[in-house]
């Protein structure tokens, strides 16, 4: 794991972020605040990606946006009752899915300091993640969502353009990962959108629609996410396995002192 990123992750355990005003500090050429002039194809979004929080206007960290909608009681008792691993309601030995190594699942798994990568191919698209080594699948060929779909930790999803912006409708879900480090829960009804805008050579656009009317009383629009083309040498995965006996020593080490105990 690079050092950056275990010192961000040990900071998370502690309950910190990065406040905005500070990002909004950093240098341009850090924060990213002014994109790349070259040439691009607005409909190729392949390359790898990184999220971070290094961009003004990127909201807060971890979650599609700062308030959601109010909970339905199903959703209430589920949030109540999470103990995420990282961020301001983290506690150690708590039960958040990813200290047992399940999968993060979409979208939380966008939302970690590593970058993914989009590949393009006619049929479909894919996005590999440097976190857990997961994958999932777009299908661009127009055929629509399985009648009744099994539920999975990435879902079934399926891809359109309109325009400039890429359309990624999917269902299918199962209910055991949360939608972010504050463990907002969502449930097998979950139906997520995502739109994708490339709008210039070093910038891609996400938002989040969340409609799941056994967790949520209204439609969660989020705000816009950001991620930051890598190049050259930052253009690399490094292997970032969950390993549960890794995890497990990375909360007796890390997660543990930072809350205070032993």
């Amino acid at each position: 794991m690079r050092t950056g990123f275990k010192a961000l992750l040990i900071a998370l355990a502690a309950g910190l972020f990065v406040p905005a005003v500070m990002v909004a500090q950093m240098p341009k050429d850090q924060a990213g605040a002014k994109g790349s002039t070259a040439p691009f194809d607005p409909h190729d979004l392949s390359g790898m990606w990184d999220f971070f929080n290094r961009t003004p206007g990127q909201g807060i960290y971890a979650t599609p946006s700062k308030d959601h909608p109010p909970f339905t009681a199903w959703a209430q008792a589920r949030y109540d009752e999470a103990k995420p691993g990282y961020g301001p309601k983290a506690q150690p030995g708590g039960n958040d899915p990813i200290l047992q190594c399940d999968p993060s699942g979409i979208p939380r798994i966008m939302f970690f300091p590593q970058p993914h990568e989009i590949v393009q191919l006619p049929d479909r698209m894919f996005m590999f993640f440097e976190r857990e080594h997961a994958f999932r699948q777009i299908w661009t060929d127009g055929r629509p969502h399985p009648k009744d779909p099994e539920p999975t930790w990435m879902g079934d999803s399926i891809g359109h353009w309109e325009g400039d912006t890429f359309i990624v409708d999917t269902i299918g879900f199962n209910d055991k990962s949360w939608l972010d480090f504050y463990g907002d829960p969502h449930s097998d009804q979950l139906h997520l959108t995502e739109r994708y805008k490339r709008v210039d050579h070093d910038t891609l656009t996400m938002q989040l629609v969340v409609d799941d009317p056994k967790a949520y009383t209204k439609t969660w629009v989020g705000d816009t996410k950001i991620f930051k083309l890598l190049s050259g040498k930052d253009a690399a995965m490094e292997e970032l396995f969950c390993v549960y006996s890794e995890e497990n020593a990375f909360t007796n080490r890390i997660r543990m002192p930072a809350a205070g105990k032993k």
